[in-house]
């Protein structure tokens, strides 16, 4: 199964990919020049990754609480790719992120506590 995470609700853009044997991580910093160009950092980092888009299973997103522009980016990339090549789209919360350790999410995603399409996003104020 391939996983893929995008978290742009704190100070960086975080793009992982988590399989059953491995792991991918990339980031880059959490601004306007970046968010301009967001899609395009997403798919350099599959590209990179030597990964196809149909080739995910499941997008998680960060909903929050977080800054604005980097959850309405990050979750419009997400619910647009997960539209488009039909893959099971979850949200999850920035509080079960610590040091971008994202295992937790995957943990929830298997127990079944994360819901499919599920998104309700939470800005910080």
């Amino acid at each position: 199964m391939k996983n893929l995470i995008i978290d742009a609700a704190a100070d960086r853009i975080f793009f992982k990919i988590i399989t059953d044997n491995e792991s991918y991580t990339s980031d880059y910093p959490n601004s306007r020049e970046n968010f301009d160009k967001f899609v395009i950092l997403l798919f350099d980092f599959l590209k990179e990754n030597k990964l196809n888009v149909k080739e995910i299973n499941n997008i998680f997103v960060n909903q929050g609480p977080g800054k604005f522009s980097g959850i309405r980016t990050s979750i419009s990339a997400a619910k647009a790719l997960s539209f488009t090549n039909k893959l099971n789209l979850y949200g999850f919360n920035s509080e079960y992120v610590r040091n971008q350790n994202y295992d937790k999410i995957i943990d929830l995603f298997n127990k079944g506590h994360l819901i499919k399409n599920l998104i309700k996003p939470q800005y910080s104020s």
